[in-house]
């Protein structure tokens, strides 16, 4: 605490100043000093947190606001400035440099602190800390990036140079480096132009009279006969004089129109491109250099340099031939530019397809699949443009000798599904302007490519909306199941479980609702039906003939079951509660009914006997019901890991939803009903999921009793994992124990300071925070 009070007694002379000035009151500056103590509190413990530096920071920064508005408010007389205009910006700065004592590697803090110091124009200052912390991370481009921006502010265009080519020799293969390195230098270029132009220097040496046009003039003279000997004799030295300043002024000349064509650029692109060959590089190039406000007459050269570098390093990359032809569909074209333009991208992409090799051809087609679905997929874009490039895709697929690139075919399908409706019969090609027709194309295309998942996904699409009857659609799921193979078989073994059923929503009243069992009844026959799909695609997965996908279907697949067959079981308690409340409010009339007729006595005990007696019944049927669920997945099926992690997840949750007040899954009225089944249950899953995970079941386990207040138990279960899972699967549940139990203790002890801290003066701190809040309103 000696370090608090050391802070608190640097603080009074700037407080005291805040009084005399008017800017704050007695009772505020008790405040201020209050929040103050909180933080240094903070800041002082064994183990250091980087919000609490953070927290300390922004409640300065609000301060440092507040204090400028109300000085701006009460006009204060300008004079010297005193220990209250900078004190409160000087502690912030001693908060990040005491932070970053702490955490030199945080590479965020750093950067906060170079943002905080900029914002209060703290310019030597950001050099200083910058310059640390490159030092310490030499190998993190955003600090270059940010120490060259800000000489850039201050007009040092040779230091942020200097800097941005150190960083690239430590940081050759960075994007962003190179980027921000030819931003850099088109600003430079820009800078120039505009200058000469402010000054009158032009490349064609406008603005002065040239040494070539002093030289006519002289000529003129001397045909005119208003020569002299002498002056003859001076005009030969003259001459020779003229001759060299017209050489240098021709110097200078190309030397201007170079470099206002960007031949400083150009050279940092080369050397780009030199050090980092990848496409990355050129996409991020290509949209900064588009981006850029400068002129065409820059612009233009630029481009061209870096596609013809673009051609020449990979020139058979598909991403690289689709940056080249796209290369004029900039955002605001319009009208028939866009037109030509999108015209001449499509040319050179489809025969791009045409001539590639083999091995390179269903890359390129699978760019050309992508701009074609890009382009028709925009909503400004013109329905006769879309019926364009789909009529363009029909043709080159009938060119196109086999094996025709699948990606063509699924992009062909997808597209005619789509815009079949909006484009109709006219602008769609004859042999696909018709659902029949798009059927019949994309069954054709599966006998084509049989074990692709893309070809087939887009066929089913195209089942789903244009086939006459449901069976048709089954039917060519199932086909699909059994042929695809490869990448995507996960996809289309889930296609049919896209529209997964409604969740529960459970009414707040008890009182039944006109149709309210009628939609009972369908979600709960929806629920149903999902679960025998899943059970029957679960049967199925089995003939999956490549392991490694028929392992990673089937765990896909039991996630889903379990979290359908919960759902169900949720549906299932729901509409039994829903059932029963009626014939129960009709038992209550009845027996208000009597009440004059019985005993007072007989009426208390029946009202308290039945509905216990009710409960338990209902509360053990619910427990088997949830135990018989855990048993199927575990004997019937071969759950994974994560399949067990997911049960557990789902039956922690309803056991907590059944612990609240007034819930419709639980039978209870209160905390901890059924503690007991909870418990049976999830120690179930417990037991299935040690076999697979021994290390997170034994973790997740103990976890749930501790927060069940069985902490007894939860010890015996971690002590009994040397001798369950062996020494090193026992040693990290051990490891992992302890840090849950060093998270919980620092959770409370952090409420517990929170709480004193309001309890100094909630009523003062709100009166504070208010009057911030009018301030910056």
């Amino acid at each position: 605490m000696e370090r608090v009070q050391f802070q608190q007694e640097q603080m009074l002379t700037e407080l005291k100043d805040l009084v005399q000035k008017g800017l704050f009151t007695q009772k505020e500056i008790k405040q201020i000093m209050q929040k103050r103590t909180a933080f240094e509190t903070a800041l002082v413990r064994r183990i250091p947190k980087k919000s609490d530096f953070l927290r300390y920071a922004t409640y300065e920064m609000s301060l440092e606001a507040l204090r400028r508005k109300r000085a701006e408010r009460l006009k204060l007389p300008k004079g010297p400035p005193s220990v209250s205009d900078y004190a409160l910006v000087r502690r912030q700065f001693q908060i990040f440099e005491r932070a970053l004592k702490k955490f030199k590697g945080d590479v965020g803090l750093w950067i906060q602190y170079i943002q905080v110091a900029k914002k209060e124009g703290a310019r030597s200052l950001v050099g200083r800390i910058t310059a640390r912390a490159l030092q310490l991370h030499p190998n993190v481009p955003a600090l270059y990036v940010l120490a060259a921006s800000h000489e850039l502010e201050h007009l040092s265009p040779s230091a942020a140079r200097a800097l941005l080519q150190r960083g690239l020799r430590l940081n050759a293969d960075s994007v962003e480096m190179w980027r921000e390195y030819v931003r850099m230098e088109l600003n430079f270029v820009e800078s120039l132009r505009r200058r000469w132009s402010v000054l009158g220097i032009d490349v064609k040496g406008k603005g002065k009279e040239s040494v070539k046009q002093k030289s006519i003039s002289r000529v003129r003279g001397a045909d005119s006969g208003e020569e002299s000997d002498l002056g003859g004799h001076h005009d030969e030295d003259a001459d020779g004089m003229d001759v060299d300043g017209e050489e240098e002024l021709g110097e200078d000349e190309a030397a201007r129109k170079q470099i206002l064509e960007g031949a400083i650029v150009k050279a940092v692109i080369s050397n780009a491109v030199k050090a980092l060959p990848k496409i990355e590089l050129f996409h991020s190039l290509h949209e900064m250099i588009s981006a850029y406000p400068s002129p065409p007459s820059l612009r233009e050269p630029l481009l061209d340099h870096l596609h013809a570098h673009l051609l020449e390093t990979l020139p058979s990359l598909p991403a690289a031939i689709k940056l080249h032809a796209t290369r004029y569909l900039t955002p605001d074209l319009s009208g028939e530019a866009l037109v030509d333009a999108l015209r001449t991208a499509n040319d050179v992409l489809s025969e791009a397809v045409r001539t590639s090799p083999a091995e390179t051809r269903e890359g390129v087609a699978s760019v050309y699949a992508e701009f074609i679905e890009e382009w028709c997929g925009k909503k400004d874009v013109d329905d006769n443009l879309k019926a364009y490039l789909i009529t363009s895709l029909h043709l080159l697929i009938q060119q196109l000798s086999s094996p025709i690139p699948p990606p063509l075919l699924a992009a062909h399908v997808r597209l005619l599904t789509r815009h079949q409706a909006s484009l109709g019969p006219a602008l769609l090609p004859p042999k696909v302007n018709s659902p029949e027709k798009i059927l019949r194309v994309a069954r054709k295309y599966t006998s084509r490519a049989p074990a692709n998942a893309p070809v087939w996904l887009a066929r089913l699409d195209a089942e789903k909306h244009f086939a006459a009857q449901h069976a048709d659609v089954d039917a060519a799921w199932a086909e699909a199941r059994g042929k695809v193979e490869g990448a995507g078989l996960e996809d289309v073994w889930l296609w049919g479980l896209r529209a997964s059923p409604p969740s529960p929503k459970h009414s707040s009243s008890s009182e039944p609702q006109p149709g309210a069992a009628t939609a009972q009844d369908n979600d709960s026959e929806s629920q149903v039906t999902e679960v025998e799909l899943l059970e029957h695609l679960l049967r199925d997965s089995k003939r999956i003939r490549d392991p490694a996908a028929a392992s990673t279907i089937h765990e896909v697949l039991l996630i889903r079951y379990a979290a359908a067959s919960h759902r169900a079981l949720l549906y299932q308690i729901a509409h039994e509660h829903a059932s029963q409340a009626q014939p129960q409010a009709r038992t209550i009339a009845q027996q208000q009914q009597q009440q004059e007729q019985q005993q007072e006595r007989k009426q208390k005990q029946k009202q308290v006997a039945r509905p216990t007696r009710d409960s338990d019944t209902t509360n053990e049927a619910l427990t088997q019901a949830r135990l018989a669920r855990v048993r199927k997945l575990g004997t019937a099926y071969s759950s994974t890991a994560r399949v067990w992690a997911e049960v557990f997840r789902q039956e922690s949750s309803f056991a907590h939803a059944r612990s609240q007040p007034g819930s419709v899954s639980g039978c209870g009225s209160g905390p901890d009903t059924d503690a007991e089944g909870d418990a049976r249950v999830l120690s179930a899953v417990y037991e299935f999921w040690r076999q697979t995970d021994g290390v997170e079941a034994t973790v997740a386990w103990a976890t749930w009793l501790l927060r069940r207040g069985r902490g007894k138990e939860a010890v015996a279960v971690v002590g009994r994992a040397r001798s369950v899972l062996g020494e090193t699967a026992g040693a990290e549940v051990e490891r992992r124990w302890k840090t849950i139990l060093d998270g919980d203790t620092g959770e409370k002890g952090e409420g517990a300071g929170e709480e004193d801290d309001g309890a100094e003066g909630p009523e003062a701190d709100a009166e504070l925070h208010a009057d911030i809040t009018i301030e910056q309103l």
